[in-house]
């Protein structure tokens, strides 16, 4: 089966789509309509709903929720206890299921432990997210986003590493010590030199 390994313990529903070497760990359980890429990790205790679509070699760590209209690209990281929302006004009396806000979380971006991500809004290509930040607007790429809610506190790099002679605005430029990319800073918008 692809060396597909799903735990004794979890419900993958008939109708799910799982890649090669995609493991789901304890108590997890997929819904019919999740569609979860290649070499992913999907921990114990997580909870993938109907219409999600999970990229290649993601990382969704204990006690996550993945709900409906969440799009994770590839490599992406969902740290511990880590929450994403659907609905901008929820009340238990009022269905709104026909109001869901599709949230798109880029390729390389890591989504730390217990934050939170309010629905309707992109995080950019290797955005980093803190620990326990709550993100109510859109997170450009390589942008450091940190506190409650959360702010635009510094860049970081593909590698995973801060590039800390960046700016927040304007112009600057800086080379990842580990990969030796470089990274142009223009008009407060994150590239890498091709």
């Amino acid at each position: 089966m692809n060396n597909i390994y799903i735990h004794d313990t979890a419900v993958v529903d008939e109708g799910a789509t799982l890649g090669p070497n995609t493991r789901v760990w304890h108590f997890s359980h997929i819904c019919s309509g999740a569609i979860i890429g290649d070499n992913c990790s999907i921990g114990q205790n997580v909870f993938v709903s109907n219409a999600v679509t999970i990229g290649n070699n993601v990382k969704i760590q204990n006690n996550v929720s993945v709900y409906d209209e969440v799009t994770l690209e590839n490599d992406v990281f969902c740290g511990p206890s880590m929450v994403f929302t659907n609905v901008n006004n929820p009340r238990s009396a009022i269905n709104r299921k026909s109001e869901y806000r599709p949230t798109l979380v880029r390729q390389g971006a890591t989504l730390g432990a217990n934050c939170t991500i309010v629905c309707g809004i992109t995080i950019g290509r290797y955005a980093f997210v803190g620990a326990g930040a709550v993100v109510t607007k859109n997170v450009p790429d390589y942008a450091l986003m940190t506190g409650v809610p959360a702010r635009h506190t510094g860049w970081m790099s593909a590698f995973g590493e801060r590039l800390n002679r960046l700016p927040l605005i304007g112009n600057g430029h800086e080379v990842c010590q580990h990969t030796g990319t470089e990274y142009i800073l223009q008009a407060g918008k994150l590239s890498t030199k091709v």
